[in-house]
């Protein structure tokens, strides 16, 4: 007789508006609803998260088990994470201060981030150059600043330090795609680029952060998809009004822009241009009814002569 296991009850948490989700038992905790916000024990220390949703299907982690959700937020806990968030901003210019009487022009410091009891607090920066900056000296004043506090310096990349300052985005947009809905950031490369037909120009490509477009990875899938079935560029090809060169694809359309003989560009569905070579080896082999394939090898659905 097979007992019946209860299945897990995941909820997916963020810490930060937009920030990335994290994965947590929700099994313990009854009446549990998305925009509650709850308490969990974090590698950082406990920490108050917010919850997204509920996952379908969850894949167990690679170590160990899902950490489990503690409790609800108090009332009294979710008003004193507010006063906290309003030390923020004045916490960051004594930040910015100290950092440049240190010295430390290379460093620039974008956030400061208290926990919900202001426990602790971190200052996130990004650095610029290849060498690791030395923050002993402002390491020291901030945690005699903030005697009570346990006192981070975060290192964080610039498509982060992009979606904590916002603005406008490079294509024009009012709000940059990383500060309006995206949570985590995807590896983006040229090929991405090279596989939609972008200009490979620095401003066509790069966003505001200095970094590749986020936005070059939205329809990557979709095109690279496409080009599967289509001739590469420079391929001899037959077309209906000669042979010709593969000069260009065009693979939302499943079409390819075709150089002929004379001179002339013409576009052509997929399936009115045939390899050059495909078509050489048909030549001499008996044809089925279709004439665009060889005896017993026809796919169109057309009978052969008996």
């Amino acid at each position: 007789m097979t007992e019946n296991v209860a299945r897990p009850r995941i909820a997916a948490l963020r810490f930060q508006p937009l920030g990335k989700l994290y994965h947590f038992d929700a099994m313990e905790v009854t009446d549990l609803r998305p925009g509650d916000h709850v308490l969990v024990s974090t590698s950082r220390g406990r920490e108050m998260g917010e919850v997204v949703g509920f996952v379908g299907d969850p894949e167990p982690p690679a170590e160990g088990g899902w950490k489990k959700i503690e409790r609800l937020a108090t009332a009294a806990e979710l008003v004193m994470r507010q006063q906290w968030q309003r030390r923020e901003l004045e916490a960051l210019i004594e930040c910015r201060a100290q950092a440049v009487e240190v010295g430390l022009r290379s460093v620039k410091i974008v956030r400061a981030e208290y926990s919900y009891d202001g426990s602790r607090i971190a200052f996130l920066f990004v650095a610029e150059g290849d060498e690791k900056p030395d923050l002993k000296d402002i390491r020291k004043y901030l945690q005699r600043i903030h005697r009570n506090t346990e006192v981070e310096l975060r290192q964080v990349g610039p498509r982060d330090v992009a979606k904590i300052l916002g603005g406008m985005g490079a294509c024009g947009l009012e709000e940059r795609c990383c500060s309006r809905f995206l949570s985590e950031f995807s590896p983006i490369s040229i090929k991405m680029a090279k596989a939609q037909g972008i200009s490979l120009n620095p401003q066509e490509i790069t966003g505001m952060c200095g970094r590749l477009r986020c936005c070059l990875v939205y329809e990557y899938e979709q095109y690279a998809e496409a080009r599967k079935t289509l001739p590469k560029r420079n391929k001899h090809v037959v077309t209906p009004l000669g042979e010709g060169k593969v000069f260009d694809v065009v693979p939302l359309k499943q079409a390819v822009i075709v150089l002929l003989e004379d001179g002339r560009r013409a576009e052509f569905p997929q399936q009115e241009v045939q390899p050059f070579e495909e078509l050489k080896a048909l030549e001499g082999k008996a044809m089925a009814p279709c004439g665009k394939h060889p005896r017993g090898e026809c796919t169109c659905g057309q009978e052969e002569d008996k």
